[in-house]
């Protein structure tokens, strides 16, 4: 009997060169390759193969050396929904009105008009719909976390069971995501259950607490913005020791691909979503927030090194392209692997943004080349450690504000807690990589400060930032007078046909239904722009089989029966509809 792997779901309320040096790789063609994502939360490229000494990361460290380590990845912000928001789309979260944490929490202490279900606009997709729409089979494993309600139409399964191993062909190509929540800020916490008992949010699952430690906390390096305590060493090393325990999962999928015979045709992601769940990493716009490890291993391909940048919104491109798939006009990615990897050139930039998190407002922009970054701090009468009753659980959290109150930080320990922030921050990564150094106000660098000064605002001016407006403005365009928008519920009607139609309920097909007299196509529309369309067969008894995407008209040579929704993204999803198309040969 086959296995699955359960991945229980955490409650989540809330380098240095100017020219890039890539290698080159031999070419490797798969014919509709499977792909599976294994992914990690919050976690900056603390990996062995990453030159980390401390990291214990076995299985990765061999994928990585089988496969391509990415050195230049950084997500578009430094927490998780945004940036899933990101990922599952394509498009900057800022472009979506997906950049406040979280638009869907229900935390006692998220502010109005939380929650809400982000509307994008019409044309946007999770890009797991173009995977089955080609024929993938698409499974995730378990967090969604997308700022709008997942629609049905993503995923052919999502929940804690999803697996490859669920697909009914065992032919069919299929794209599977693992998630992995064990690297979790939260699960660094000394007694997980009680703090979130304590900040009135619901506990999913039972989170025991962390186990004795198997990193040496004497062997873990301080970063110099943090004071050299017990506390913060204790932090650190839960980091590590959940890491180990992430890798221990992501060997599991990698001995399930090889136990089933997949390994020669299927392609593995490993990525993060974010930079570590520590503070001033988790949030901010620092590399310590954005950078993270990927390694993307494809079957006969020749180990490999790529220090391009590389940016979240290219995930969803990548795969698409790896699939065959032409990666739609308006997705801000681009491909770096597949097909399609050729039709938008390298980066010179990435960008990033920070907007509310839980009960508190910001708002900072950034942008980053290979070496230098510039932070845009528009915010600047509030201080860098802005109070959060989630974030604040953290004993290096607490730590901090402790010693700070107690006048016992010093040097790069004090900057992060400054009551103010400067409007400029530029730092020179390869030079200064804990970015304690700002360099905005140096004339020595003023050409570099305007160069990405002006790159920043042209991407601001052109992404359609969401963020300067109020979110209860944004809301309000989105879900007029506070009412979610209802999608409109699918009518299936038959296509024009060689055979002849013995009766069709309504003139002009304007009701679906009818009697034919041999096989007809079906198609189905909803009168909300944008909105995608799931259907399922109803057998004789009444049951109904899976939800499939419709993308295509559906041929009917015998009488069926249909049921239908439709979703659009960020409004409620529609009435089912129910129709039976008789044939009259069959009856």
């Amino acid at each position: 009997m086959r296995s699955y792997i359960r991945l229980g779901f955490l409650p989540l309320l809330l380098c240095a060169c100017a020219t890039p040096e890539v290698a080159v790789e031999e070419p490797v063609t798969l014919e509709r390759p499977n792909i599976v994502w294994i992914s990690a939360e919050d976690m900056g490229p603390r990996l062995g193969a990453y030159g980390d000494p401390v990291a214990r990361t076995p299985h990765l460290d061999s994928l990585a050396s089988r496969g391509t380590r990415y050195t230049r990845v950084f997500t578009t912000a430094g927490v998780c929904s945004p940036s899933r928001a990101a990922i599952i789309t394509g498009m900057h979260q800022v472009s979506l009105g997906a950049h406040h944490m979280r638009t869907l929490s229900g935390a006692p202490f998220a502010p109005e008009p939380t929650p809400y279900s982000v509307v994008p606009p019409h044309y946007v997709k999770t890009f797991t719909e173009y995977l089955r729409a080609a024929g993938y089979y698409t499974t995730n494993n378990v967090k969604e976390d997308y700022q709008f309600e997942t629609p049905t139409t993503a995923w052919d399964e999502s929940s804690s069971e999803a697996h490859w191993r669920g697909r009914r062909d065992p032919d069919q190509p299929f794209f599977s995501v693992f998630n992995f929540t064990i690297t979790h800020e939260s699960r660094i916490w000394p007694d997980p259950e009680a703090a979130m008992e304590a900040m009135g949010l619901p506990a999913f699952a039972a989170v025991p607490a962390p186990a004795p430690l198997e990193t040496d906390p004497d062997a873990v390096i301080v970063p110099p913005y943090y004071p050299d305590t017990p506390v913060v060493r204790r932090d650190i090393a839960q980091h590590y020791d959940n890491i180990a325990v992430m890798d221990a999962q992501a060997g599991m999928i990698l001995d399930q691909l090889e136990e089933d015979g997949l390994l020669d045709n299927t392609i593995v992601f490993f990525w993060s979503d974010h930079g570590d769940g520590l503070p001033r990493h988790k949030r901010w716009l620092y590399d310590s927030g954005l950078h993270v490890p990927m390694i993307i291993h494809t079957p006969g391909q020749t180990p490999d090194v790529n220090q391009e940048l590389v940016s979240f919104l290219d995930l969803a491109p990548t795969v698409l392209s790896l699939a065959g798939i032409e990666p739609p006009a308006h997705i801000q990615g681009r491909a770096i692997l597949g097909d399609f990897a050729g039709n938008k050139p390298p980066h010179e930039y990435v960008y990033a943004a920070r907007d509310r998190f839980d009960e508190q407002y910001d708002l900072v922009r950034a942008v980053r080349d290979t070496r230098y970054k510039y932070i845009r701090n528009y915010r600047t009468e509030k201080p860098y450690a802005l109070w959060m009753a989630y974030a604040n659980v953290m004993p290096t959290m607490q730590e901090l504000f402790k010693l700070h109150a107690a006048d016992a930080l010093t040097g790069p320990q004090t900057l992060w807690m400054r009551s103010r922030r400067p409007v400029h921050e530029l730092y020179d990564t390869a030079e200064d990589p804990y970015e304690v150094r700002n360099l905005a106000y140096n004339p020595t660098y003023k050409d570099e400060l305007l160069r990405l000064q002006q790159a920043l605002d042209s991407w601001i001016a052109t992404s359609g930032d969401w963020g300067f407006q109020s979110e209860l403005d944004m809301v309000e365009s989105m879900w007029p007078n506070g009412e979610q928008p209802v999608t409109n519920a699918p009518i299936m009607l038959p296509q024009a046909t060689s055979r002849t139609a013995i009766q069709i309920g309504g003139l002009d097909h304007t009701e679906s239904g009818g009697v034919f007299d041999g096989a007809v196509d079906i198609t189905m529309y909803s009168g909300t722009q944008g909105a995608s369309i799931a259907y399922a067969i109803v057998d004789e008894a009444g049951m109904e089989g899976d939800w499939l995407l419709f993308s295509a008209p559906l041929r009917i040579d015998q009488t069926t029966t249909i049921r239908a929704k439709a979703i659009r993204y960020g409004y409620q999803e529609s009435l089912v509809s129910e129709t039976t198309f008789r044939i009259s040969s069959g009856e």
